[in-house]
């Protein structure tokens, strides 16, 4: 298994432009936020009634999901899934928020969309294919690298 320096170091690779890092640094999150958008918006029946969870910021299929990635990145690196952790539980509060005002899904898709126009945008000013093509992994990896990124 890589350690997290090793997977950093190969998503360094295609992001070393400084527009396209900045890119990342909104459009990453952003994407990663519209995601648990996206999964909070499946009807939770089932959760509620068979698991018996009834508060809606825990009992949906998003936060079961944001447990096993949760997993993931502590394998890694302890940290790394305090951050992570920090930042999965803002998503499920802000999209829980956003959803009593706006809808929710659609307000995901269209987030998701924009910020992966972002993305590759910002790929086309790097020159370089964005990691994910190479190994799916990096699609946990990227919000990881930004947030250490930010944190120096």
């Amino acid at each position: 298994m890589k350690t997290i320096q090793q997977w950093y170091d190969d998503y360094a690779v295609s992001h070393q432009n400084e527009t396209n890092q900045k890119i990342h640094y909104i459009c990453v999150p952003a994407i990663f936020f519209s995601i648990v958008g996206m999964i909070m918006s499946i009807p939770t029946g089932f959760i509620q009634n068979t698991l018996h969870i009834g508060n809606p910021m825990i009992g949906n299929w998003a936060s079961i999901l944001l447990v096993f990635l949760l997993l993931f990145y502590l394998r890694l690196s302890f940290s790394l899934f305090l951050r992570m952790l920090g930042f999965s539980v803002l998503c499920v509060m802000g999209n829980y928020y956003l959803g009593q005002y706006l809808p929710l899904f659609i307000t995901s898709v269209i987030i998701f969309v924009v910020a992966w126009i972002g993305q590759f945008y910002g790929h086309k000013i790097e020159g370089k294919k964005p990691s994910f093509f190479k190994d799916l992994q990096f699609l946990l990896i990227g919000p990881a690298w930004v947030f250490e990124k930010l944190s120096r």
